[in-house]
């Protein structure tokens, strides 16, 4: 494991360093997207500002909220940063941003789509390098594997699965899958198509994480996953009357 990367006096977390390349990548889509469409590509940047500071409030204020931990010292520090609550955040935010550009409508969440796969499968690269306690549970499979130098150890010669190493290669190919069907279909049912498969996703590597099942035998992230599941479908069913009307970028995409 390499939670730090030092560079003579200077010390980069990696963890914070994939975050960073995360949103990094996301705005490289997103503009290469707007690109397609005709818009001013530095609305990229100005969207992944937005998600960023919405989707950090979002993750705290969800941490706080699942840990009943609203100390000043928490909501200030670096960790406690939970994905669905960061999705909502930036989300809402990125809506807003949208608002007011004048481009609040089906067509920016499918811009996103691809961006927001992607940029969680490198998260999940630093999660992996810092072990940061996102693995799985203990395992004897000979893929199994152990974080004994992560900033969350586990016991040495303990095995488990690493999870975020599945995660990062099946959102890595959701993304790629999302870029190819980016001119499929008509606008919204993109958006559908990523709530479905990345709900999925998640809800399926819960079965060899470590969290808490909190009702009904499943976990808080399963419920959750479930039921943006369920929204999926419901757009993809409720656009599917106007499949013909395709979201065709104004201008060719670029090789």
């Amino acid at each position: 494991m390499y939670p730090e990367i030092k560079l003579g006096p200077l010390t980069i977390q990696t963890f914070g360093l994939m975050i960073a390349l995360a949103f990094v990548a996301a705005g490289a889509i997103v503009a290469r997207r707007l690109r397609e469409f005709g818009k001013p590509t530095e609305w990229a940047y100005e969207i992944v500002l937005a998600a960023a500071a919405g989707g950090l409030i979002g993750a705290k204020l969800w941490y706080s909220l699942q840990q009943g931990d609203w100390s000043f010292g928490q909501l200030l520090s670096g960790s406690g940063l939970v994905w669905y609550g960061g999705a909502l955040g930036g989300t809402g935010a990125v809506c807003l941003y949208a608002h007011r550009r004048g481009m609040l409508d089906w067509t920016i969440f499918d811009l996103c789509t691809p961006a927001l796969a992607a940029g969680y499968a490198i998260g999940r690269i630093g999660c992996q390098l810092s072990g940061d306690g996102d693995y799985g549970k203990s395992t004897d499979a000979w893929w199994g594997m152990g974080y004994p130098d992560g900033t969350v150890p586990t016991p040495p010669g303990v095995k488990v699965y690493p999870t975020p190493v599945i995660e990062t290669l099946s959102m890595g190919l959701l993304a790629f899958v999302l870029w190819r069907l980016r001119d499929r279909y008509r606008p919204g049912v993109l958006f559908g198509l990523y709530l479905v498969a990345s709900s999925a996703e998640r809800f399926l590597i819960e079965f060899l994480r470590r969290n808490e099942v909190v009702a009904v035998g499943l976990t808080l992230a399963q419920i959750v996953s479930a039921g943006l599941a369920a929204l999926g479908v419901a757009i993809v069913l409720s656009l599917r009357d106007d499949a013909g009307a395709r979201a065709r970028p104004v201008s060719p995409p670029q090789a």
